[in-house]
């Protein structure tokens, strides 16, 4: 975070006398916060801050019972392209910093519960964790409308993907799961894979308006 204030710092101080603008948003990602710098006609570069927050809800995943809690918070640093003289459309591509997972926790509760192949019995000592990870930076590329070099207030308008696979990690504990064959949790996780492994970016829809000054 503090890498991304500088050097969003540094680009404004870079801009000198050209328009400098404050924005907001709402989206895939969250409520979103930001500052861009008009360098040019034809380029900007913006920073900003975007949040859904953590929320927490049952689940179930290929026969077990988790509480889930999902985190999605997420920096962004982009530059846009304005190919056409006077308009708004633009191309963006940058970097987010990301801080996207989901944690799932299963809590034994004296029924049992089916982990690869097999069904375990289950006490109050048992837990089975799995997180869902995207990765902490990525590279985004994108197109939209907004953030040229001018004054007074806008819309803004995006549309674009962070590009990464998300990573799927466990751990388990207790008097029944820490006996559990790790061939049949690979299996409970390749199943988990299948459907987390088809995410292979993280899109992004956002509207919202700006003032520049």
């Amino acid at each position: 975070m503090k890498r991304t204030l500088i050097a969003l710092a540094a680009l404004t101080l870079a801009a000198g006398a050209n328009a400098g603008e404050v924005y907001t948003g709402i989206g895939t990602h969250g409520v979103m916060l930001g500052f861009a710098q008009a360098l040019s006609p034809q380029f900007t570069a913006r920073g900003d801050f975007g949040t859904l927050g953590s929320r927490q809800k049952n689940e179930r995943e290929e026969g077990i019972d988790y509480e889930a809690k999902a985190t999605y918070n997420r920096v962004g640093l982009f530059g846009d392209w304005f190919p056409f003289a006077g308009g708004g459309f633009r191309f963006t591509g940058g970097v987010t910093f990301n801080n996207m997972k989901v944690d799932l926790v299963a809590k034994g509760n004296g029924t049992p519960v089916t982990i690869g192949n097999n069904s375990y019995p289950t006490d109050s000592t048992d837990r089975f964790n799995v997180k869902i990870e995207f990765p902490k930076t990525t590279p985004y590329i994108g197109l939209g409308y907004g953030h040229q070099l001018s004054t007074g207030w806008g819309f803004v308008f995006d549309l674009g993907a962070s590009i990464g696979k998300a990573k799927v990690t466990e751990s388990h504990s207790g008097n029944n799961f820490s006996q559990i064959p790790q061939s049949d949790i690979d299996a409970e996780l390749a199943e988990i894979r299948d459907g987390a492994g088809k995410i292979k970016a993280i899109p992004m829809i956002a509207i919202g308006f700006n003032y520049r000054f």
